[in-house]
């Protein structure tokens, strides 16, 4: 898989072709990124690395930070040193462009929380060739470090820095942590890159060591995100990989090399749009610790207590902690256990746009034993919403089943629930005795009770349903 991904890179690599050009902003006007041509590129252009500085004082116009505006009184830079600083990192730049994202990502930051905002804009390291740029991405994190340097020399402790780095920006994120022994406060990897990652050495790819708190968001790792956990935690939306609302492109069947080129701009890119929405806390992003995918769907890990004390990790700015947290940062933490947990994987739903936020509902279904198998057809309805279904195979030797379900609505929205036998005529059970069924939420909130329903008998023609009182706003 890996060796497809690193030629899927190259072809979109020369697949597409940059016609934008070079510019620098002129004495007295706002800093932007840089851009670089395929021409430059031929060339061998030289590694040029700059930093675009953003604080509440500056928010809608960067300036560029160098050794000399942070010295020069003159300047009067906005930089605080007093403050922390969010570096942000982007990663692999097909077609020599800025990521578009960026300046959304920078003043969600700025909204969130005061602090110093960094843009590292290596897109002249960073285009066209995926194989080249992996190979030069350790000299753009050796001139990142020589700016950390400065800046600690002006006062910043390395605990205060939190990189925030874009699939192979992850990366670049990582090895600047090492060059500083894990020393630096935190690390968030947004759908780290998983060609020639995945099979690296801990050293040349971002993990726990790297930071005090290292984490990841995973939404594209069956493709072009890392499919291994790298940090102390890693989310996996959707399981990591295919994104709500993501599909494949109508024209997948030109690239022959290249069969996931819908997903470049959505699974992939799902990460930092959720990372984003989570900095305005309009709605949790909670993660669940499991094992697998498949165990977190059986519904075998529905709560926190085991490993982090009953409080789940949420993504986002509030998920700070231990002991730096407990010293320094204490009202802002999200996980109050130390040391790390190491390399925990973390599961939760989401929807298909922004806040991106889902319910979590289990369902439980007791059975009296079967003749033979049977099929059975969940479904959940809420007035305005898309019905949420799981279906279900019931086995003779089984009689309880849970199932983990995703919902637009919270528990006590539900209007409805429908069973349906949808077994084959002869091969299936004919009646089905559901002894109970139970639809409860996780983590449970506003404290509403299980809805549960017991002794239905459920004939093979005709479909069993039932209505529930919506509690929401109801004490």
């Amino acid at each position: 898989m890996a060796d497809i991904q690193s030629t899927a890179f190259f072809f979109l690599s020369i697949l597409m072709v940059c016609v934008s050009s070079t510019t620098a902003a002129p004495p007295g006007e706002c800093a932007d990124f840089n851009s670089t041509t395929w021409s430059e590129y031929r060339q061998g252009a030289k590694l040029r690395v700059q930093y675009l500085l953003l604080t509440r004082r500056n928010a809608d116009c960067a300036i560029v930070c160098t050794k000399e505006s942070l010295s020069d009184p003159q300047r009067n830079s906005p930089f605080n040193s007093s403050l922390p600083t969010k570096v942000i990192i982007h990663g692999f730049r097909a077609v020599g462009s800025k990521p578009s994202w960026v300046k959304t990502l920078a003043q969600g930051l700025l909204q969130a929380v005061d602090v110093n905002v960094l843009v590292v804009d290596w897109i002249y390291d960073a285009s066209f060739a995926y194989n080249r740029v992996v190979q030069n991405y350790k000299e753009v994190a050796v001139q990142i470090s020589i700016l950390i340097n400065e800046l600690v020399s002006h006062g910043s402790g390395l605990e205060s820095f939190h990189f925030i780095g874009v699939s192979l920006g992850a990366h670049v994120s990582g090895f600047v942590g090492t060059l500083f022994e894990g020393k630096v406060g935190r690390i968030t990897g947004l759908d780290p890159a998983g060609p020639m990652f995945k099979g690296a050495d801990m050293y040349d790819r971002l993990d726990p060591t790297d930071a005090l708190f290292v984490e990841a968001i995973h939404t594209d790792s069956d493709y072009f995100g890392i499919s291994i956990p790298v940090g102390h935690v890693d989310f996996f939306l959707n399981g990591g990989m295919d994104q709500t609302g993501c599909a494949r492109s109508r024209f997948t069947s030109i690239f022959v090399y290249f069969p996931v080129y819908g997903y470049v701009i959505c699974d992939h890119m799902r990460a930092v749009h959720v990372y984003i929405s989570a900095l305005n806390n309009s709605c949790p992003l909670i993660g669940f610790p499991c094992p697998s995918y498949e165990r977190f769907l059986a519904g075998h890990c529905v709560d926190c207590e085991r490993i982090f004390e009953g409080t789940c990790p949420r993504i986002g700015l509030t998920f700070l902690s231990i002991k730096l947290c407990s010293r320094r940062l204490l009202k802002n933490c999200g996980i109050t256990v130390f040391p790390f947990p190491h390399q925990e994987k973390l599961y939760l739903f989401t929807s298909s746009s922004a806040p991106f936020c889902a319910h979590h509902l289990l369902l439980e279904l007791e059975v009296s034993p079967l003749e033979k198998s049977a099929e059975l057809e969940v479904t959940l309805r809420s007035i305005g919403q898309p019905d949420v279904q799981q279906r279900l195979r019931l086995q003779t030797k089984e009689s309880v089943y849970r199932r983990v379900m995703s919902a637009p609505v919270p528990l006590c929205k539900l209007d409805s629930i429908q069973l349906k036998n949808t077994g084959a005529l002869f091969y299936r059970q004919g009646d089905i005795h559901i002894q109970s069924v139970c639809i409860s939420e996780f983590p449970n909130t506003s404290q509403t009770e299980a809805l549960c329903v017991q002794n239905i008998q459920l004939g093979r023609r005709f479909p069993w349903s039932h209505d529930f009182v919506q509690l929401c706003g109801i004490n």
